[in-house]
This record gives C-alpha cells, sequence and structure tokens, in this order.
C-alpha cells in the first residue's frame, strides 16, 4: 500500500502560475479540479486535518505523521468520510482539545507529469503555489520520488522550498494566522 507521500512546494507569482498552469494543459494529464476547503488540527510532531473535498462533495480526515517542514515525506494515514459528518469530525478533534486552523477555500487543479502529481493551487494562507506529490510504500523508494519531482519542477521552471524555509513559512502561519469570522456551513 502506497501510505507515504513524497512532497514537495513551491511559492509562486501570479505569473509564473498562469504560465505553468497553461504548460500543464499543453503537456500534462489533467486530473481536473480539486477545490477543499480545510481544517488544520496542528501538534508538534504531526498535522490533523479535515478536508471539505468541495469539487468532489466528499470528506477526508488525514494524520500525517510529520509536520511540514520537517523532511520531505510523510507517511499519511487516511481515510474517507461523508460530507454530512465533517462538522461532527471537527466537533470530535475540538473536544479532545485540539484548537484548528481553517483554510476557507483552496482553489486547486491537479495535474500528473511524467510521473508526479502536480497541484496548481491559490490559498489565503500560501497564495499562489505548487504541491508536487508522489506516493510511495517504502522508505526504499523516497530517493527515486524526490529525483522525479526535482526533475519535473526543473522542468516547469520553479524552484522548490527547502525544509528550513517550509518550516519557518508554517511557524509563521501557526502563530499568526486568524481564522476567519462567518464561515459557511458545510453543505
Amino acid at each position: 500500500m502506497k501510505n507515504i507521500e513524497v512532497e514537495f512546494r513551491s511559492q509562486i507569482d501570479k505569473t509564473t502560475y498562469d504560465r505553468v498552469l497553461k504548460f500543464l494543459l499543453k503537456h500534462g494529464k489533467n486530473l481536473g479540479a480539486d477545490d477543499k476547503r480545510v481544517w488544520f488540527f496542528v501538534m508538534p510532531d504531526r498535522l490533523l486535518k479535515v478536508t471539505d473535498n468541495i469539487t468532489k462533495e466528499t470528506g477526508k480526515i488525514t494524520l500525517k505523521l510529520t509536520k511540514i517542514g520537517h523532511g520531505h515525506s510523510f507517511e499519511e494515514i487516511e481515510f474517507p468520510i461523508a460530507e454530512a459528518d465533517i462538522e461532527k469530525a471537527i466537533k470530535l478533534f475540538e473536544e479532545l482539545g485540539h484548537e484548528y486552523l481553517v483554510e476557507p477555500i483552496i482553489l486547486r487543479h491537479d495535474f500528473e507529469y511524467k510521473g508526479v502529481e502536480v497541484a496548481v493551487k491559490y490559498s489565503k494562507t500560501w497564495g499562489y503555489h505548487l504541491e508536487f506529490e508522489v506516493m510511495v510504500s517504502s522508505k526504499d523508494e523516497e530517493s527515486r520520488a524526490e529525483s522525479l519531482i526535482r526533475e519535473v519542477a526543473s522542468d516547469i521552471g520553479v524552484e522548490i522550498m527547502n525544509n528550513d524555509e517550509l518550516k519557518s513559512f508554517t511557524q509563521n502561519v501557526e502563530e499568526t494566522y486568524v481564522n476567519p469570522v462567518n464561515m459557511p456551513k458545510v453543505r
């Protein structure tokens, strides 16, 4: 089972976003829109999230056993939930003492390019950015996946963020982010 995510990110500007989107529409496999709303339950050494897959009208709970900025691979435990159960899942984790940061909308378009899933994204927190991902089933496969991702980022013409940049960015978000008021309910 492939449950280890090898992931890199790139922060980009609007011009690069448009250029990459045009490139991937021409050269990649278009996997379609995948807009989301995500509640991040930040923990000292891992990340728990509840996701409303707006485009797909589904939900899921994901536990990443490593935080962003602490390496480029994350073992994940993930399972689907009904969209109707999203608010209950959020309440459950709140009752267990976890506070969340909510990203009210993540505009996302997914592609596959040379064996790498590339998400072209925009959100309030990250701005314009790319996420490169390859799922693997063992630590032995991580190095090859990382090389593949770096090659794709080079083909696309973007720089990927290093761990220090990711750690600094996510720490700043955790310390300064203010959740929006009057969030619309899940459908």
